[in-house]
């Protein structure tokens, strides 16, 4: 039986490419998202043995879905893919539950070796990754990360959605929640940060990567 496969990025382009080359090698492509929320309830719907998906992804990004993938089918291995090899991103998507991390210009092969080696039960990371992992096993004290993990995976997830600039009420509705919960959670965003401004919080996420804009 066809490992099933689950892809998510926001470029049409890139997700019919990267079926197309996927079925080629024997994998079944079960299903396509263009965004992080998307992709988990896909996941959680469809049930494939992988997912696929873009690190820079609107709604939820590929780090909150991966969490939010690992917590709700603790058997679907995850692979992130990302433009960049930086050490933060590295460390968050690891520590998130992803299996596999390449970078976007890898070549197919690269891919291919990545799905059979999570699909295995192995990590799998990208030559160009690796080394940056080494250097900077210690790198990120846990100082460094304290702002960041004193704030909860829902308020992640509407930090996001306020950087991009989302109204608080499609907030609401994308995760099911009330305009006064939105709001109690952006005040304690703030509070948890220290910053005073939507703007702040905009700049907050792009630093630390919970969104690219």
């Amino acid at each position: 039986m066809a490992p099933r496969i689950v892809i998510a990025d926001d470029h049409q382009l890139l997700r019919a490419g990267l079926r197309s080359l996927l079925e080629d090698q024997g994998f079944e492509v079960v299903g396509e998202s263009e965004n992080g929320r998307g992709a988990a309830n896909l996941v959680r719907k469809v049930k494939p043995d992988a997912l696929i998906i873009d690190i820079n992804m609107p709604i939820l990004n590929g780090i909150e879905a991966t969490r939010l993938v690992r917590k709700q089918a603790p058997n679907v291995k995850v692979i992130v893919l990302s433009m960049l090899a930086d050490s933060r991103s590295i460390f968050q998507a690891l520590a998130a539950g992803a299996s596999g991390y390449l970078l976007k210009d890898a070549a197919f092969d690269e891919m291919v070796l990545a799905l059979k080696a999570v699909l295995r039960g192995q990590t799998f990371l990208s030559p160009g990754v690796a080394h940056v992992v080494v250097q900077n096993s210690l790198a990120l004290a846990p100082a460094d990360m304290e702002k960041c993990c004193s704030i909860s995976g829902r308020e992640r997830e509407v930090l996001q959605l306020v950087a991009e600039g989302r109204p608080t009420r499609e907030i609401a509705a994308v995760l099911f929640i009330s305009v006064k919960t939105v709001e109690t959670h952006r005040k304690q965003i703030m509070d948890k940060l220290n910053v005073h401004s939507v703007a702040e919080l905009t700049k907050y996420a792009v630093r630390e990567g919970i969104t690219s804009l």
